[in-house]
């Protein structure tokens, strides 16, 4: 079990997060608080993984301004249900990336396990919590160093250098997320 709390530089928010494992996999909790540009929110988010990192169901209860929004994912086999709707858009994605949280970069990196200079592009579902959006996405980890990534969003240029600990949780993701403690 691990507990910490990611604080938000862009964001401006603080995330207290808990991860317990068991022979089925990892159960996460976690919640956020916080505000951005004229934005105050908050975020709890839950999520089922199993042993090899591949999220199995999640649910994310979060209020922005005061609107209130429930989305709730389950994966069987291949095919996402959202809502009780089903997402081929999404079908064979593993893994999600919840925008106001460095925890889902975590999935991919323990997930791929990649080599030291080598990369891989993936599919994931990317959820927009501030601005209700949910759409696929592809992006690109390259392990640079023992726990040092490249990110990249493929759509839109983005890149960031990320530091993760023994486990894949992110420590600095520059100018998004910073690691300020650990229980």
């Amino acid at each position: 079990m691990k507990t910490l709390i990611w604080k938000g530089i862009l964001y401006q928010s603080l995330e207290y997060f808990n991860v317990q494992s068991d022979n089925k996999g990892y159960n996460v909790e976690s919640r956020i608080i916080g505000s951005y540009k004229d934005k105050i929110y908050t975020v709890d988010y839950r999520m089922f993984i199993d042993k090899n990192w591949i999220v199995q169901n999640f649910l994310i209860e979060s209020e922005v301004n005061k609107v209130k929004t429930t989305l709730e994912g389950k994966r069987l086999q291949n095919q996402w249900t959202i809502n009780n709707v089903v997402n081929p858009e999404f079908n064979h994605f593993k893994f999600i990336d919840i925008s106001l949280t460095p925890f889902t970069n975590t999935l991919p990196i323990n997930n791929l396990n990649l080599p030291e200079n080598s990369s891989q592009k993936i599919d994931v579902i990317y959820i927009d919590i501030l601005n209700q959006h949910i759409r696929p996405v592809q992006q690109q980890y390259t392990k640079t160093a023992s726990h040092q990534y490249l990110y990249e969003n493929i759509e839109n240029d983005f890149k960031a250098e990320v530091s993760v600990d023994e486990s894949g949780l992110v420590i600095s993701y520059p100018e998004l997320f910073e690691k300020i403690v650990e229980l």
